[in-house]
Formats: structure tokens, sequence, C-alpha cells
């Protein structure tokens, strides 16, 4: 019998991730294993590199997995919606929190045979392993990439005809593509949910949100000609001043964050480009877009 615990922690501990194999007389055997990883410091971070430091310990019992990841403060995370502080400034929680979104996979992607789930030699993460062809099955994040688009000092956006975040607004922005580079995702994405032809001028922000495997890539843009209309995915799309956007009604917290380091931006005259973490609290909705932190936020 498989049973597994997940308490979530609301102070220093962050969360711990437990789960547990019994059978029907216990026996002596047992794996634990322990993982705990310290957040990144902002200090030590350039642009395009940054130093971890984590240790791990294994012990042979039995079929027993424990995955703790500590965080230094009190802050908390979610998916692409957001922790109880909306602070982007925070920047002392911790780094990675891959554990909330790990997820059962019980047939192999290749042969279609049955997995069993066991931290591979070498590893340190739980993986799906067949049990007929051997082959581990490896989970990666998605890609989202979109356009902030300039034109005679407004931002155009887009208000979903889709779920989740039914009716509320966004940046034209979806999953990127086999094939494309993330800048052509993002003028794909733009025409798709817009109409909008679109010329990318600069990388704007680089967005990472661990507990629901996904990063965001948006793109500062400019109309080739000032023409947009609904897309099949938009219900409406509409340029907004600055002072208009409506804050209330954003589809995502990415598309939060990504608004407010444009504002900030345009106070200093020019814009830079951005790096941030944002941890979400779990078991917060898509929808709950304040409930967040972004952290380590680098900014060039």
């Amino acid at each position: 019998m498989l049973k597994a615990i997940q308490i979530l922690g609301s102070s220093s501990s962050g969360f711990v991730s437990l789960s547990y194999r019994l059978n029907r007389k216990p026996q002596a055997n047992c794996d634990l294993y322990f993982l705990s990883r310290k957040p990144i410091i902002a200090s030590n971070l350039s642009p395009f590199r940054s130093k971890t430091h984590s240790f791990a310990f294994r012990v042979r019992k039995d079929r027993i997995f424990i995955a703790a990841q500590m965080s230094h403060n009190h802050s908390e995370s979610n998916p692409d919606g957001a922790s109880s502080s909306s602070s982007p400034s925070s920047s002392t929680s911790t780094l990675v929190q891959s554990t909330g979104s790990i997820r059962k996979i019980n047939f192999c992607q290749s042969c279609g045979g049955r997995t069993k789930h066991e931290i591979p030699d070498g590893e340190e993460k739980m993986r799906a392993i067949c049990t007929s062809c051997g082959k581990i099955t490896y989970e990666n994040p998605k890609m989202v990439v979109g356009c902030l688009i300039e034109h005679e000092n407004k931002i155009l956006l887009c208000k979903r005809k889709i779920h989740p975040s039914f009716g509320l607004w966004t940046l034209p922005a979806g999953y990127m593509e086999i094939g494309e580079s993330a800048a052509e995702g993002a003028i794909r994405e733009t025409w798709e949910e817009a109409n909008a032809e679109v010329e990318v001028l600069s990388p704007f922000a680089h967005l990472d949100i661990p507990l629901i495997g996904q990063t965001y890539i948006i793109f500062l843009a400019k109309l080739k000609r000032p023409h947009f209309s609904p897309g099949p995915e938009s219900s409406e799309c509409q340029l907004f001043a600055l002072n208009d956007i409506p804050f209330d009604s954003l589809s995502f917290s990415s598309m939060l964050v990504t608004l407010q380091l444009y504002i900030e931006d345009t106070k200093v005259g020019r814009p830079l480009f951005h790096y941030g973490i944002i941890n979400k609290r779990p078991g917060t909705s898509p929808s709950e877009i304040h409930a967040y932190t972004l952290d380590h936020h680098l900014k060039s």
C-alpha cells in the first residue's frame, strides 16, 4: 500500500514532502532520503551564473522517501498565481520548490510498461522508471513566451476567452513550440491572440515559477502596423495607458510582475532586462495573482 503525506509549512520550514510504502507487515529495511537546499544569495549572482548550496544524504532501511526544502523567511509559494506578501523586492525565500510539483507517472511513455518510483543511482530525485525497458521518465519545465507591446506610450493587452482566468487581461503569450525560437514563439502567440504583426526589440523579463514548472520569457516589441483584433482565444484587445492598466483584472501573477517591472523602468527612463523567481503559495488558484514573492530579482 502506498501512502503519501505532504506537510505544508507556513514559517521557516517552507514545505516538506513525505511519501512512504508499507507492506502488510512492516519490515526493518527502508530507504530514507533527505534533501535540504539553502536559498541563493543575490549578492553571489551575476545575470547568467549562480551558486547554490545543498546537501543530501540517504540511509537504506525500508522504502521511505523524504524531501525537505527550507526557507529562511516566512514567505510561501503557489502556482502561477502568487505569496502572502506581494513585495517584488523580497529575495530571501527558497530558490526551488520542485518537490511540490512531482506527479506520479504510472506507465512508461516509450513502451507502455508499468513504472516504479525510485531514485536512480547517481541522482537525487525520485523518478518514474519503467519495469519493462528500464527507461527513466524525466519531466521538464514548460516555456511560456510572449510580447510586451509598446505603442504610443500604451501597452497592448488581450482579454482571455479561455480558461484558466477567463475574462481577465493578459499580455499575448503562450507555450513555445518545438521547432521555433523563443522570439518566434512570442511573435506567433501575438498573432494568434491579437492578430497583430510585431517586431521584437529586446528581451525584457525571464521569470521562473518552479512550483508549477514554468518559465516565462517576455520580449519588448512594437507593432509593424497599428492594427490588431481579438484572436480565437481572446474576446477583446485594447491599448492601455500605464495609469489605466487593469491591475486588479490581470490573468496571472507573471503578467502582474512583468507590467510592474515595466512601469518601474519607465520611471528611470530606460527598459532593463529582468530575471526573477516567482514563488507562490501552494493551494492557491492561478487567479490569486497577488499571492507571490518575486525573489532573487536581478536587473541589468
